[in-house]
């Protein structure tokens, strides 16, 4: 393994990120396990970054890749018609709850958010565009400037005039202690001064995470969004949900993230679980907005039939499977002990999340750095983040069973009791 990882950096960019002091080869997968070069075996509470989202080697999901591969058109481009993409659209357009919508496919969360933006900047034909504070939104250009995340960040440049809101942000003083009602009466009052004081007219948008993926699952609280979207529409302002890691039932209580705050957006982004490992990604939206560019676009690789044979059949499985109630079951299996810990563990600083995403808040980097390496040793996969690189992230597959749910909550609980041990010796 030292040969393969010298062999990696010799050839990778250093900015490419990887867990573990001594980083593993995953070489197969079965259920919600996976083996690594040694022969040593996890329970994945990581699912590729949120993206093996039912598991590794689901029948369902081959079959319909090999039947597909069977056909020898692996690609065609959408200068073509394509079944399985217009299949997957309808069920997208039906499931999003946007009245007229209409779905464009890309490879990757970054591409959707771009399209995203580029469909409201040309609707409000403005360049202004609000997104929250610890956001994370992607590695390209665009994507780049609607980030609010430092260590996300490579530089100031912007095809963007972007305004960050606060609604995720209660651990700084002026917030510190407020209710949930309190909360969003300071983020909307924010918001319109914000309008007030610091656009001029026609902003395009605001794009938002319902639960922030790299910042370490941080969250508004149920109904900020709604009360965010009053103040949008007095000024026709679009609103963009970025629903790469909250879509498709992860957070348990409703099938977007957004759901949880009784909003329906303009548009919606998606990628990563949708294809299982497979690169698909996509915007949903009105139709008007969809329809409204008036110059010719493609995507040569969005939506290729291999793409669209995993996805579709990706998406029939979490529904006919009922995985949203799975995840509402088994994530607060997990949610609850953990809760339960932290009451005795001085080094858990919060515990936050929604169904099978969910996060430990530590006091220090070198803490969430411990836990990896702990919970490595001890057979489970898990992320880490945040803002300040203290936040242990978990999102399993939707797949996960009652009994491994149990299994990795008691991974996790005993390495949070050795850390806080360890900080109590010191």
């Amino acid at each position: 393994m030292s040969d393969l990882l010298a062999r990696h950096r010799a050839v990778m960019p250093n900015w490419l990120a990887l867990n573990y002091n001594d980083p593993i080869e995953i070489v197969s997968g079965k259920g919600n396990r996976v083996t690594d070069a040694n022969g040593k075996s996890y329970l994945d509470f990581f699912a590729g970054i949120l993206t093996n989202m039912i598991g590794y080697d689901v029948p369902e999901v081959r079959e319909a890749v090999e039947r597909q591969l069977a056909t020898g058109v692996v690609h065609t481009s959408t200068v073509y018609l394509l079944r399985g993409q217009i299949e997957l659209a309808e069920k997208i357009a039906r499931l999003s709850g946007i009245p007229n919508a209409k779905v464009f496919f890309t490879n990757s969360g970054t591409e959707a958010n771009e399209t995203a933006l580029l469909l409201a900047t040309y609707a409000r034909k403005s360049d202004q565009v609000l997104a929250m504070r610890q956001s994370y939104h992607g590695r390209s250009f665009g994507a780049i400037s609607v980030t609010s995340n430092r260590s996300w960040k490579n530089n100031s440049l912007s095809p963007l005039n972007v305004h960050f809101l606060h609604g995720t942000d209660r651990h700084l003083a002026q917030f510190r202690g407020l209710s949930d009602a309190d909360y969003i009466k300071a983020c909307v009052d924010d918001l319109r001064h914000v309008l007030a004081t610091s656009v001029s007219n026609d902003v395009a948008a605001l794009i938002a995470e319902p639960i922030q993926g790299v910042g370490g699952f941080t969250m508004a609280p149920d109904g900020l969004f709604a009360a965010y979207k009053e103040v949008l529409d007095e000024q026709g302002i679009l609103f963009i949900s970025d629903e790469v890691q909250t879509g498709w039932g992860r957070t348990g209580s409703s099938f977007w993230g957004i759901g949880n705050h009784g909003v329906t957006p303009d548009m919606m982004t998606f990628a990563k679980g949708l294809g299982n490992g497979f690169a698909v990604g996509g915007v949903v939206a009105r139709g008007d907005l969809m329809d409204a560019p008036h110059a010719v676009g493609l995507s040569t690789f969005g939506g290729n039939p291999i793409a669209m044979a995993a996805a579709n059949a990706t998406l029939d499985y979490v529904l006919d499977h009922d995985l949203q109630a799975n995840a509402a079951r088994t994530g607060e299996i997990i949610m609850s002990g953990l809760k339960a810990a932290a009451e005795r563990l001085t080094v858990v600083k919060e515990v936050r999340g929604k169904g099978l995403m969910f996060a430990v808040e530590l006091e220090s980097p070198e803490q969430a750095g411990r836990f990896m390496e702990l919970t490595k040793q001890a057979g489970l996969l898990a992320g880490k983040g945040g803002l300040y690189g203290t936040a242990i992230r978990m999102a399993p597959p939707l797949t996960l069973t009652v009994d491994e749910a149990t299994e990795g909550l008691g991974i996790i609980v005993t390495a949070l009791e050795t850390i806080d041990a360890e900080a109590k010796d010191r």
